[in-house]
């Protein structure tokens, strides 16, 4: 499931031309489900946008005697696309998750003809136009007609003998420096992912420069600070996690560790007592968590998602682990299973008597953050348009909240609403608004866990919205959204004047980048000091990208940073701020 040249995503084929292809009388399993609600480009987009590293392993061609024949080689091709362009939406096992399963008992009633039609011209529900958009040739769609009617080929398991023979500990814990080495202004050091050459940059939150480019996974996903603000965690999509200690006088990776094939999460210990004492890492595949030792990445213990979701009751084999916090006042990781709809409570004071407490939200829980006070996790719901609230002291659900269509909030943004209170506001990748909800149940009891205002932003497509506590603004992009000059500009809001409307930046103007990238504005970040707002200008590989820094107080341009190094820079981590919990 990829992009143009131009990084604008692809959408859904004519759902005319798929009907006048079919015939009148067609009764597969596939037609006859309820059609999805229609999603927009900005969604199709962010589902299909994601290769699955599962792809990537050996699987064994489980032959149905049903299906159209296949060739090793051609089972082998499909295998490949599928896990480029489809899993993401149905899954692994092809049970389905945002999109619909693709079991055997639904496609070889559906036949290769049906299948191909439906490949080629996509549909309204979400399904990409694969053949019609040039994606896939005639001959590739029929090979994946055939391909979805074969057995759903089962990944590996990835237990404790494979993390163990992946872990590599090269400065051991006892041999690192016994206090920060360096002259480095850590707490205001940002980690850069650079997504496709698989590295992070360590940029100084002052000079501008960069530090160090250090070799990390696939495609990492974000960058967690230890407690303490000496250990920085780094994730990739592939299940490889870099350990870098940043008192060395030299920043390196001391440790790193494998804990799957594909993942997204990754958190540390906060509980006073336990500080950096323990991380946690949560894996797409398998569903499953790992606890390790915080110095060290050695596992502990692993736990399986797998399990019955919320509702229906119906037992799901695929549950990914999304996103991971540390609670503050428990000694707890908070760990969300997406498909599932289940948030896990796991209490790590007794590592060889587990406590998981289980709290039913909704499905498909994504990613979140704190309220400002640290004490209730704020995550959404996404294909249920939903946000749930975990309070992390008692434990328990304490609201599900209705929001617009499919909230995407990052860590999401606390602030002082002028009427309201308290508020944490989310974006959405589905339509253009901003839903601000309150978070005060003291003081501000009658707005606690109620959207208190909606206002409109440039439109769907946005990941993340920021502000910080010494600003009055809040930013809001949208690098997915379909129109160019959305997705190269940003929307700033007065948190003091919310109703009128923001002011657009042209970040992707201001980083003076002159060829004919996506130029794409993503994420949000400030410095520790709150005066300055960091964005990524995320084009291909193989064009130019930038990071712009803008002055939040004149929301005038203050700096471009550019290097040939910067490579597909995306997410952007400051130091201080992800240590404190600060957004």
């Amino acid at each position: 499931m990829s992009k143009s040249k131009h990084g604008v995503w692809r959408t859904a084929g004519s759902i005319i031309a798929l009907a006048l292809a079919l015939p009148l009388a067609a009764t597969s399993a596939i037609a006859q489900e309820k059609s999805q609600e229609q999603r927009s480009p900005s969604e199709k987009s962010y589902q299909a946008g994601d290769a699955s590293p599962v792809g990537q392993a050996e699987m064994y061609h489980n032959i149905n005697p049903k299906a159209p024949a296949m060739s090793k080689d051609e089972f082998e091709k499909g295998k490949n696309i599928y896990f480029q362009r489809c899993a993401g939406c149905h899954g692994v096992l092809r049970k389905g998750a945002t999109g619909k399963a693709l079991t055997t008992d639904k496609t070889i009633p559906s036949g290769t003809e049906y299948l191909k039609v439906f490949i080629k011209y996509g549909s309204p529900g979400g399904m990409p136009n694969w053949g019609t958009s040039g994606e896939l040739n005639d001959a590739e769609v029929d090979l994946m007609a055939r391909y979805i009617q074969q057995e759903p080929p089962t990944p590996p398991e990835w237990g404790m003998k494979e993390m163990m023979a992946s872990l590599k500990v090269s400065v051991q814990p006892k041999d690192r420096p016994t206090k920060k080495m360096n002259n480095l202004d850590l707490a205001n050091l940002f980690s850069v992912t650079l997504r496709d050459s698989g590295e992070i940059a360590l940029i100084d939150g002052k000079s501008k420069k960069i530090v160090k480019i250090i070799k990390t996974g696939y495609a990492v996903h974000i960058s967690r600070m230890s407690q303490s603000g000496r250990y920085l965690y780094v994730i990739g999509r592939d299940a490889r996690i870099n350990l870098i200690d940043l008192w060395m006088a030299d920043p390196s990776n001391v440790a790193e560790i494998k804990v799957g094939l594909e993942a997204r999460s990754v958190e540390t210990s906060k509980y006073k007592g336990y500080e950096d004492k323990y991380a946690i890492a949560g894996t797409y595949w398998p569903p499953q968590f790992v606890i390790m030792e915080g110095d060290s990445l050695k596992p502990l213990r692993i736990e399986s998602t797998r399990g019955m979701t919320v509702g229906t009751q119906e037992y799901h084999p695929e549950p990914r682990v999304a996103a991971i916090v540390g609670s503050h006042y428990n000694p707890e990781f908070i760990v969300n299973a997406k498909e599932t709809g289940k948030i896990l409570v796991v209490n790590y004071k007794d590592m060889n008597n587990l406590k998981i407490t289980t709290i039913n939200a909704a499905q498909f829980l994504h990613d979140g953050g704190m309220d400002s006070s640290g004490r209730y996790f704020l995550v959404a719901a996404n294909a249920s348009n939903k946000i749930a609230v975990v309070d992390t002291k008692e434990d328990k659900l304490a609201a599900l909240i209705d929001v617009g269509k499919v909230p995407h909030p990052g860590r999401g943004a606390n602030f002082v609403h002028p009427k309201f209170g308290p508020v944490w506001a989310t974006s959405h990748l589905g339509d253009e608004t901003i839903s601000m909800i309150g978070t005060d149940p003291k003081k501000h009891k009658d707005q606690a866990w109620r959207v208190v205002q909606t206002v409109k932003g440039q439109g769907g497509g946005s990941l993340f919205i920021k502000t910080h506590p010494k600003s009055q603004n809040l930013w809001v992009d949208t690098p997915l959204n379909p129109d160019a000059k959305n997705s190269q500009s940003i929307a700033v809001f007065d948190i003091k004047n919310l109703e009128k409307g923001y002011e657009v930046l042209p970040i992707g103007e201001w980083a003076g980048i002159k060829d004919d990238g996506a130029k794409r504005i993503v994420q949000p970040e400030y410095n520790k000091d709150g005066d300055e707002v960091w964005f990524s200008v995320w084009s291909a590989k193989d064009k130019i990208s930038a990071l712009v820094v803008v002055d939040d107080k004149t929301r005038k341009l203050k700096a471009v940073i550019k290097d040939p190094r910067l490579v597909t820079p995306t997410g952007k981590f400051n130091v201080h701020n992800t240590q404190h919990d600060v957004y």
